[in-house]
């Protein structure tokens, strides 16, 4: 089993680094997740620490685990109240539109026999706000700072598509799936910070990871 690496840690909370192809809950169909190591990571506590968020199983970076119930409580309530800041390195397969702005598209949940369940921009859908810059090109694709306001189910991946003109590389369901040098959605959790009233704020930043790097990819 690898080790997970830790990148925040204190009596209430720890960040870690979530390495890409590890889900956060148990399959549906079984298999391996991040609940194999949460006993590993209660480091000497009472309790494992629990997710407080999710990323998407191919999706890399920073996760917040909280360590006790009153933790989770405060955490929960942060991202209620949009406390807390997270940006997202990506590689879009194409180029985007500009250097900067702003996404605003509302996303609602569909499904079908045939491609099973997506995300779709849709007017009665949901808030979501994602704000981006370019980072750097790499050959016929781009690298993309993302820092969402809201926190939508592939909210990014819908967001790249339909707000950048380009899926992101290696998205099976919303671009062309895998391909040479990347095997994954190539989306990682970079950053993450979290306000705590009376207390010093939680701040984690997850190193870009080496299927980025081959990509030619650097955090600029």
């Amino acid at each position: 089993m690898p080790d997970i690496p830790i990148l925040y840690e204190d009596g209430e909370a720890l960040v870690i680094d979530k390495p890409a192809g590890l889900p956060v809950d148990r399959p549906r169909k079984g298999g391996a997740s991040l609940n194999d190591h949460l006993d590993r990571l209660k480091l000497g506590f009472q309790r494992p620490p629990v997710a407080v968020h999710r990323l998407d199983t191919d999706t890399s970076g920073c996760l917040l685990l909280a360590r006790n119930p009153k933790a989770l409580a405060r955490f929960n309530r942060a991202f209620e109240e949009r406390l807390v800041g997270k940006t997202y390195l990506a590689i879009l397969a194409g180029r985007p539109p500009g250097t900067s702005g702003t996404v605003e598209l509302a996303l609602a949940k569909i499904s079908s026999a045939e491609k099973g369940w997506r995300m779709i921009a849709a007017k009665k859908g949901k808030p979501a706000v994602s704000h981006w810059e370019l980072v750097g090109e790499l050959g016929p694709h781009s690298l993309i700072r993302f820092r969402p306001e809201t926190g939508r189910t592939h909210q990014l991946r819908v967001h790249a598509l339909k707000g950048l003109g380009a899926p992101l590389l290696g998205d099976p369901v919303y671009g062309a799936g895998p391909v040479a040098g990347a095997r994954r959605t190539m989306l990682h959790a970079e950053s993450l910070a979290v306000t705590r009233p009376g207390k010093t704020a939680i701040e984690a930043r997850a190193p870009l990871p080496a299927d980025f790097l081959a990509l030619g990819a650097s955090d600029g």
